[in-house]
């Protein structure tokens, strides 16, 4: 099945009437089979000042934040009815903690400023069913399925100094679902190459305040239309078919 075939196209006759060696054909790439392999991308928040809402009434903004990704994936493909390929692949990311871009918050009043440290992912695993169509070696497809991400644990600060923290925050770690495509090339042998986008849909997020805090203190902050996206670079081996 995956080895060489004869192909009347390629076939030649000598001039005694026998096929020549030419008369083996290599067969198109089959992308069956199971495989591992790793990733390095990054990752970002695509967020706004309408992202944010609170009790106080104070106006944000809330820059992108962008971290470096990396991790490993595995899974397994099944290629029939010539070049559709279905499957399904779990994958795991680590993800820089970076601490840059926090989002302000300014008060009513535009005198009173509290920063508020980015609300970075710390980890990142996706179980996924996969759909695509290959072109011999070249494999474009879709995915989609469930995701668990966990985030760091914000931290607040008012702009000329006083206690301040926040005595809550919900869903810093929570399931959800994610959808992606991507495309792949098995460039060497059983080796692929791919490049791939991922969204991964978040939860609403609220933050409370701790009484105390300057201004801000029992405020309830909230995160709405929150979302994930990611580009990974990956490289995989395939251990064949069945």
């Amino acid at each position: 099945m995956f080895g060489p075939r004869f192909c009347g196209a390629c076939s030649r006759s000598s001039g005694g009437g026998g096929n020549s060696a030419a008369g083996l054909c290599a067969s198109p790439y089959n992308w069956t089979g199971f495989y591992i392999g790793g990733n390095l991308g990054a990752g970002w928040s695509g967020i706004s000042n309408t992202n944010f809402s609170d009790t106080l009434g104070s106006s944000f903004t809330g820059p992108t934040n962008t971290q470096f990704v990396g991790g490993a994936q595995g899974g397994v493909n099944y290629q029939f009815w010539g070049g559709v390929v279905i499957g399904a692949e779990a994958m795991f990311d680590w993800f820089t903690v970076s601490h840059n871009n926090p989002v302000t918050a300014t008060d009513p009043t535009n005198t009173v400023a509290a920063n508020i440290g980015p609300i970075d992912a710390r980890w990142l695993t996706t179980v996924t069913g996969k759909l695509g169509y290959a072109w011999d070696r070249v494999l474009l497809y879709g995915k989609g399925g469930g995701a668990w991400i966990a985030t760091t644990s914000p931290s607040i600060s008012i702009a000329g100094g006083g206690p301040a923290s926040f005595s809550g925050v919900n869903n810093t770690t929570t399931s959800t679902w994610t959808v992606g495509f991507g495309l792949e090339w098995a460039f060497s042998g059983n080796w692929s190459a791919r490049a791939e986008y991922d969204y991964i849909a978040l939860p609403n997020q609220s933050l409370t305040v701790a009484p105390g805090t300057p201004t801000f203190g029992g405020d309830v902050i909230s995160f709405n239309n929150r979302n994930l996206s990611i580009f990974t670079a990956a490289v995989n081996y395939k251990f064949g078919g069945w």
